[in-house]
């Protein structure tokens, strides 16, 4: 049967069509069983207009605000990738597109980037949407006072000018191949403007869906915009998100009907989950990845000799086979997945091995080591847990860990780049460029390990305007090594998005995407009823 269920897995998230799904669900001995599949769950070519979707997701705070630049959680995130619209999207197979863009494209070394916007796209309250708009929100990302999470890539605009009202180039510093992949996130939603400043918390946004009620914390809601300016998305009448951060409690919800889907399903009672007939599981690769990023500039940390030891003293097997229950793959402590057009195939896994662990101690002068580690379960399935584990395999290399558990409600902002050793995670980006320079750049404010290497800067800048392949790949190679051996973040883990649904209740695309969870936060926008 699990080959089965993984077979079925990678049907419903479009990693195989349905001509070899029944091929090979017919080996397996179970093509009745398969049968049913080829229209459960997945969505019609026609999705059924209307309803009212209930989603019950993990993450949110009560310090949350409406401004999508600081993506201060999940839940905003998902928030700003439904009311808002940003000048690019990208679709469930990784592709960029144009959203409130109707073109873009560079010059001849990628230091312009010229984009022009569609015609007759207003926000909510009726305003036309105008390059205006445009410069505002990306000016509103940049400024020593900015507190976008995109700092870092807001630093490399030069200028933006416009010209007209439909017009808009961005000039940067440097070249950057990727950089309309950037400007496809939430944090970087296009909002309105008044007098040349944006209106970040207005409430007003130009997405599929407009915002009704939002309580920090606790739930939004969400209606259909009539004058959205695609036709085939927006399925869905209405939607409201709950937070809803204790697993069991989320997925209670799910059981007794009081919300349609969770996200971060609990590994540990997933297999129950998956025995209620109500209910379906839906397992997405992609790029999400655990850490346990330390504070280099603080000591022990500051130390590569202690950040090598604190690497080689983890059992990611055991924590991948316990935690996640083998949804997801062992990570080589730097964030570049398989997934990812650079990955380094040739970079050697990093495994557990204790007595390496005690030599690294020693060459840090230490005979043995304690440090605190602080997670919530609330940041990620199973961090607590995972945490446990470490403690257990790290002991065998003189390290004493203790694990700090912390409240899920602030952690973001409490915890996370405060505490010196916390539990974090990412869920990835579709480039390299991008994830290096949010998460390792010396001058990223997301750089959670406050983690500085001059050889890794030099390259992200080069590899960023680097036209020629061969050379740029080689660049990124290089980096994923420099931080797998000098960076600051036990990165031990990829982990699948694992979410629940009431199959009878809700369909979704074919392909589902893994670029970030819930179907890259574009869930409710993409999904639908399921007919009766």
């Amino acid at each position: 049967m699990q080959g089965f269920d993984q077979l079925k897995n990678r049907f419903l998230t479009g990693q195989i069509g349905r001509r070899r799904f029944m091929q090979q669900a017919s080996a397996l001995g179970m093509a009745a069983a398969a049968t049913p599949l080829i229209t459960t769950g997945a969505q019609s070519a026609d999705p059924m207009k209307g309803g009212h979707l209930r989603l019950g997701t993990a993450e949110g705070s009560t310090s949350d605000t409406l401004d999508p630049a600081p993506d201060s959680s999940a839940f905003i995130t998902m928030l700003s990738s439904t009311y808002l619209s940003q000048l690019t999207e990208v679709d469930a197979n990784g592709n960029l597109h144009p959203l409130l863009a109707e073109s873009f494209e560079p010059n001849a070394d990628a230091t312009q980037w010229i984009f022009k916007l569609r015609k007759g796209v207003t926000f909510h309250d009726g305003k036309p949407l105008v390059a205006e708009d445009v410069i505002a929100t990306l000016n509103h990302h940049r400024g020593e006072d900015s507190k976008s999470s995109l700092k870092a890539f807001a630093s490399q605009i030069e200028d933006v000018t416009a010209d007209g009202d439909h017009e808009v180039t961005i000039h940067l510093k440097e070249g950057n191949a990727d950089y309309p992949f950037v400007l496809s996130t939430g944090a970087f939603s296009i909002v309105p403007s008044k007098d040349g400043k944006a209106m970040a918390t207005a409430a007003n946004g130009t997405g599929a869906y407009s915002l009704q009620e939002f309580d920090p914390g606790v739930r939004a809601v969400v209606k259909k915009n009539p004058n959205y300016f695609k036709d085939d998305v927006a399925h869905f009448e209405s939607a409201e998100i709950n937070i809803i951060a204790d697993a069991a409690a989320r997925q209670n919800a799910l059981v007794s009907n009081e919300v349609d889907l969770i996200d971060k399903v609990e590994l540990k009672t997933a297999h129950l989950l998956a025995k209620n007939e109500a209910v379906e599981l839906l397992d997405v690769t992609g790029t999400l990845h655990y850490t346990f990023p330390m504070d280099t500039r603080k000591a022990p940390f500051n130390d590569n000799n202690v950040r090598m030891a604190l690497k080689y003293a983890i059992d990611r097997q055991e924590i991948l086979d316990k935690v996640l229950k083998g949804h997801g793959a062992m990570g080589n402590d730097h964030p570049i997945s398989p997934a990812n057009r650079y990955f380094n195939t040739e970079l050697a896994p990093r495994e557990y091995d204790p007595e390496k662990a005690k030599y690294y101690l020693k060459q840090a002068g230490m005979d043995s080591l304690k440090v605190d580690l602080s997670a919530s379960e609330a940041i990620w399935n199973g961090a607590l847990d995972a945490v446990v584990l470490y403690r257990e395999h790290a002991a065998k290399a003189n390290i004493d860990i203790t694990a700090n558990r912390v409240p899920n409600d602030g952690y973001w902002s409490n915890v996370w780049m405060k505490h010196p050793w916390a539990a974090s995670y990412w869920s990835g980006r579709p480039t390299e460029d991008w994830m290096f320079s949010q998460g390792y750049a010396d001058d990223s404010s997301w750089n959670e390990t406050f983690w500085k290497n001059d050889r890794f800067n030099m390259l992200l800048r080069e590899a960023r305007a680097e036209l020629d392949e061969a050379k740029r790949r080689d660049m990124y190679w290089e980096m994923q090594e420099i931080v797998r051996d000098d960076g600051g973040a036990v990165v031990p883990l990829f982990a699948n998005h694992l979410m629940a649904y009431h199959k009878s209740k809700l369909a979704h695309p074919q392909k589902v995407a893994g670029n970030w969870n819930l179907d890259g936060y574009k869930l409710i926008e993409r999904w639908s009823m399921k007919p009766s």
